[in-house]
């Protein structure tokens, strides 16, 4: 299946049923299409509508770092470490906090 009809799908799927996997989905199309400004609408509506979806702020933080746009992932990360952290989630955490040291160096 090609990505544009996928994207197709996921976007017809969307428009039925407001998910926080359809949303990372479709961020991750658009990402893959190279269209990155709308890969980070996805991400930016992820983030507002359900925060506590962990893996958006590793990926959203990457898109921006890949971006150029250093103090925004940054931020994206640290609220990711935070949502990790109030969750429990270790491994998520651990590889927030990996990829901010690594962007700070």
């Amino acid at each position: 299946m090609s990505n544009s009809k996928r994207l197709e799908q996921l976007l017809d799927m969307l428009s039925k049923n407001v998910d926080s996997f359809l949303l990372f989905a479709i961020a991750k199309e658009y990402e893959k299409a190279a269209e990155n400004e709308l890969a980070k609408e996805y991400y930016k509506r992820l983030v507002s509508e359900f925060p506590d979806y962990v893996g958006t702020y590793y990926h959203f933080g990457k898109l921006l770092e890949k971006s150029a746009e250093t103090e925004a992932a940054i931020e994206i990360y640290n609220k990711g470490i935070a949502i990790a952290k109030a969750l429990g989630d270790q491994h998520a955490w651990s590889e927030l906090a990996e990829a901010k040291l690594n962007l700070e160096d």
